[in-house]
């Protein structure tokens, strides 16, 4: 399958699920007193913007269109909500079937609530949160839209690189790639030469499908969140955690006796100042992590932040003049191309430095002692040589 087949089938994906969309307005205050609240918050909330598209949600919000008496209409695919009650157990429905968010006050704060159906609601805080109008403690297990663009960065990740290997597997490995396949072998290259190989050295062949599993997929998913309407996947610390912590395992679960004893024992110190390096390393050990995660979920974050906060200041002009708003439209535009030009840069920087950054860990972790310095001797398997 080549890559307009798989790019057709990407739109043809996402044509599909337009058809399960659901098209609705937002309700009208009837209360004169909200009438007037509303009138003094006229114009576009920025903010609510900008964090109702970075952030995670019950539903994939594609476009809104002016609708009748000024009244937005919202284009949303929604999603299933899959949750699992202690007392009923595990329960399957549509994300509709909430409808709109609306103010409710809780403790003394106001909030945005959805309409309760089956007992679960929606909560609208710092982030959007499935909640049981019980109290009880749930699981939410539900298809959000970063799980959604997860699953199809995930089948972009598969066609690609089962395409290429039934290339390979057709022609053979000694006849020259063509095409995509050609582009894909050259990347696997230079990570094979500039990432693994620097950092692994005749080990790299062991740890490759980690690596280019963890490159292709950070990615694939970081220009699947700069296409229009797309999550922000790769911009959620929960999946940068989950990213960091798989690499932490890797990591833990091959580093050798020469790693660990250098890490709980420094030779040539004085005790004193042994027990500082000790403590000193067992705390860079976790920092590890903690830096892969912050950095991925950062850059993406602030990117996707910044785009969207140039397009913004169009409106934020256009409330105070038509004039400013209009003659701010072209300033606007270009930053915001160049901004995404630099974004799809970012995207492919990010993954690689996550994949180094790995292959940097895990090399120290399996990094050895000097054979002729302890007399030991280390037997290299013929794939290792030929890595």
């Amino acid at each position: 399958m080549n890559f307009k087949r798989i790019f057709s089938l990407f739109l043809l994906a996402f044509s599909l699920s337009g058809i399960a969309f659901s098209a609705s307005a937002q309700h009208e205050e009837a209360a004169h007193g909200e009438a007037e609240h509303k009138e003094e918050k006229k114009g576009i909330n920025v903010s609510e913007v900008i964090f109702g598209h970075i952030s995670d949600s019950h539903e994939w919000h594609l476009f809104s269109l002016e609708g009748e008496h000024g009244h937005p209409t919202h284009v949303s695919m929604p999603l299933p909500v899959i949750v699992y009650h202690p007392e009923k157990g595990l329960s399957f429905f549509s994300s509709a079937k909430f409808g709109h968010f609306h103010p409710h006050e809780k403790n003394g704060k106001m909030i945005q609530v959805t309409d309760s159906y089956e007992g679960y609601h929606l909560e609208l805080g710092m982030k959007e949160k499935l909640i049981a109008d019980d109290g009880a403690s749930i699981i939410d297990f539900s298809i959000t839209k970063n799980v959604l663009s997860m699953l199809l960065g995930v089948v972009i990740l598969l066609m690609l690189m089962t395409s290429a290997a039934k290339k390979y597997k057709t022609a053979g490995a000694l006849k020259a790639p063509s095409g995509f396949q050609n582009a894909l072998e050259a990347i696997i290259i230079f990570i094979r030469d500039e990432v693994a190989k620097p950092n692994l050295g005749y080990k790299a062949i062991k740890f490759m499908p980690l690596l280019l599993t963890i490159f292709f997929f950070i990615w694939i998913n970081n220009l699947l969140g700069l296409l229009p309407g797309g999550a922000n996947f790769t911009g959620n610390i929960a999946v940068t955690a989950c990213l960091a912590i798989i690499s932490f395992i890797v990591m833990m679960v091959n580093a050798n006796g020469h790693f660990w004893s250098h890490l709980l024992n420094p030779p040539n110190v004085p005790f004193l100042v042994k027990i500082l390096l000790v403590i000193i390393e067992v705390l860079s050990l976790f920092i590890k992590p903690v830096a892969l995660m912050i950095r991925l979920f950062a850059n993406i974050m602030a990117g996707h932040i910044v785009i969207l906060s140039v397009i913004s200041m169009i409106f934020i002009f256009g409330a105070l003049s038509k004039v400013a708003g209009i003659s701010f439209i072209p300033v606007s535009l270009a930053f915001s191309v160049f901004m995404f030009m630099l974004e799809l840069l970012v995207a492919a920087i990010q993954a690689f430095i996550f994949a180094n950054l790995t292959a940097v860990f895990i090399g120290q972790a399996i990094e050895e002692g000097h054979g002729h310095d302890d007399g030991q001797h280390y037997e290299v398997s013929e794939n290792e040589i030929i890595a």
